[in-house]
């Protein structure tokens, strides 16, 4: 029941995000500009802050991301399994694979902030920039395999990788935040989450007859079962930290990410099916995430 609570606050937001959308005053032009804001500003900032402000070393990291890598590519590999076994067309496929895989990171940042204040932010920051260009290639392939070099391209000037990127070498370099930058930064960063969240309940979209029950039940069970099952267990083994664990897992269990259907749009993949993964996911990890981190001796 406590991990529940801790989540409720965020789970109400995606649900006031999704009422939102559907009133007059918040066109369909609001939420673009709004995702763009978070996108490239504010969730920057955040992660650039707690990464250069971390007061743990970041280099304690290493195993945590061997741990959630490993897991992932596993994931990845039972998802590609889809393909043979449920014979699905290659564009609701292609839409599909990645929804097994990809991760909420506005949810990721926004249970972590509450898990470990702002070093768990930090963990999860890493994490979140060694992931996002491996699972975006990873679903770039299976979309259209000829366009990875442009993926490339674009990861390169992804603002959560520069961020990242420029947070750790911030915090190696030892070097203290100015006052003013830091205040600024923080204000930023404070509006991020709860941004992120309402952008997250407005993408979402209602498509039930999107895609077979049984594809639908096959990447459900690798995205909120198994991966997070994996991640666990390897952490377990791996002889991780509490703290350390419960990021871990968090990363693993939390539903796919809403930009999964906008990739899945741009190259030619089945949006319907992407949509309906990501709309039905995310209520089913209502479900999942609590008992995730319950098992972990989660409380508020």
């Amino acid at each position: 029941m406590s991990a529940a609570l801790l989540l409720v606050p965020d789970f109400l937001l995606i649900a006031f995000g999704a009422w939102l959308r559907h009133r007059p005053a918040y066109p369909a032009a609001f939420w673009v500009g709004l995702e763009r804001l978070v996108y490239f500003v504010l969730f920057p900032a955040l992660l650039f802050l707690s990464l250069a402000s971390a007061q743990q070393p970041l280099a304690s990291a290493a195993l945590p991301i061997a741990v959630i890598v490993a897991a992932t590519a596993a994931a990845v590999l039972l998802a590609a399994l889809a393909g043979p076994v449920l014979r699905l067309p290659k564009p609701m496929f292609g839409a599909a694979f990645q929804c097994a895989f990809r991760f909420n990171t506005y949810l990721i940042l926004a249970v972590a902030s509450r898990l470990g204040g702002n070093d768990a932010v930090a963990l999860a920051s890493v994490l979140v920039g060694v992931l996002v260009p491996l699972v975006n290639v990873a679903a770039v392939v299976a979309l259209a395999e000829r366009r990875v070099g442009t993926l490339l391209r674009e990861l390169a000037r992804n603002p959560l990788i520069i961020a990242t990127v420029a947070g750790l070498a911030w915090h190696a370099a030892g070097l203290a935040l100015p006052d003013l930058t830091a205040h600024v930064l923080k204000l930023l960063a404070t509006t991020a989450l709860p941004l992120g969240l309402l952008a997250v309940g407005a993408a979402l979209r209602l498509e039930r007859d999107a895609m077979p029950l049984a594809a639908l039940a096959w990447f459900h069970t690798i995205k909120l079962v198994v991966l997070p099952a994996i991640a666990w267990a390897l952490a377990r083994y791996a002889g991780l930290a509490p703290l350390q664990v419960q990021i871990v897992v968090l990363v693993a269990c939390v539903p796919t990410a809403t930009s999964a259907y906008i990739l899945a749009v741009q190259m030619g993949g089945d949006g319907r099916a992407a949509a309906w993964l990501i709309t039905s996911g995310t209520l089913l990890a209502m479900v999942t995430m609590p008992v995730w981190l319950g098992m972990l001796g989660v409380a508020p």
